[in-house]
């Protein structure tokens, strides 16, 4: 399937008011119906492609990004539990573009499939603050590992704290936005960064050592 043709198919997505997707929900998770799991996974696709849209490459590598990221949705789609209150979009972009990472790692594009989202004034890219190609190789080694145990490490964060953390950190997005999506209040968003950053720290410390 070509990127286009991808892509137009997403334009026929129609969406669910919240009253349906509750439906669903309730359907699948309540009652194993996997035609509400079909639509669920259809409704949210949308997710995938604004996550795949973060890199730049050929055809055939965004769909293979595709592929990856509509793996991610399904999975998150089976281990949602909606009863917790975090919002399923948050949920599930967390692991899209997780998924999507571990396939750019695994088959060695990170750096040549690039992300061209800014993240500092110099208007440097993502990928080019995770990885360093002008570094020398032991330095890129060393600069990939850390980059790694940070993932893992926000892997094994309690659920919202995951969310939070990922949403402000890796989405740039604003915690008063994050704590209406959530139904929280704003102090509630920032006692869950704060607690996630620590525990962040904690299973780091002994890596940091190792570094200095």
């Amino acid at each position: 399937m070509l990127f286009e043709h991808y892509v137009a198919e997403l334009k026929k997505v129609e969406l669910l008011t919240p009253q349906e997707e509750q439906a669903l929900w309730q359907g699948y998770k309540e009652a194993g119906d996997l035609n509400c799991r079909s639509q669920l996974i259809e409704h949210y696709q949308p997710l995938v492609f604004k996550a795949v849209m973060r890199w730049h490459g050929n055809q055939a590598v965004m769909m293979d990004l595709v592929q990856e990221g509509t793996v991610g949705l399904i999975e998150a789609t089976e281990t949602y539990q909606p009863d917790r209150g975090v919002a399923f979009s948050l949920f599930a972009f967390h692991r899209i573009r997780g998924r999507i990472l571990n396939y750019l790692e695994r088959e060695g594009k990170l750096n040549w499939v690039y992300m061209d989202s800014p993240v500092d004034e110099e208007q440097a890219t993502l990928s080019e603050t995770l990885v360093d190609t002008a570094a020398a190789v032991p330095e890129q080694a060393e600069r990939n590992y850390l980059v790694e145990q940070l993932r893992s490490a926000l892997g094994r964060l309690p659920e919202r704290e995951q969310v939070v953390l990922s949403a402000v950190y890796l989405d740039d997005q604003q915690p008063k936005e994050l704590a209406d999506q959530l139904n929280l209040s704003l102090s509630h968003i920032y006692r869950l960064q704060k607690q996630g950053i620590r525990r962040v720290r904690g299973m780091l410390s002994r890596v940091m050592q190792e570094f200095k």
